[in-house]
């Protein structure tokens, strides 16, 4: 059974920073883009970061970029995503998301094949 497993979430003041990390089992991971939504509360989810299976391309969202780095551990089936001069606005739960496809815009748009159970992030201002 597969199952992507996040940890990492909780509650941080503005300008601060956390890492989210996404264990993966019951499958070969080592061939899926990997990466992040987040959803806050009222809104629609939205794409955050992803990295291919090789980890040689990386994609943010515009709103992300430059703040946040997402990283893979092949040998580990982990991914991660180090977030810093973190905003109220990135208050929102994380979820990471597996795809055996290598399209960026399916994967953009949430058609992928696998989510995790998503963890609290918490920016207080």
């Amino acid at each position: 059974q597969v199952q992507l497993v996040e940890s990492g979430g909780g509650l941080v003041q503005a300008g601060g920073s956390l890492r989210l990390s996404c264990a993966a089992s019951g499958g070969t991971f080592s061939s899926f883009a990997m990466g992040w939504f987040r959803q806050a509360p009222g809104k629609e989810r939205e794409f955050v970061a992803r990295i291919s299976w090789s980890g040689s391309n990386t994609y943010y969202a515009d709103s992300v970029k430059g703040r946040f780095t997402i990283s893979r551990d092949k040998a580990k089936n982990t991914v991660f995503l180090q977030m810093n001069s973190l905003k109220a606005e990135d208050t929102a739960v994380y979820y990471c998301a597996a795809d055996r496809l290598p399209s960026f815009q399916r994967y953009y748009s949430g058609s992928v094949d696998y989510w995790g159970q998503g963890t609290q992030v918490t920016v207080s201002s």
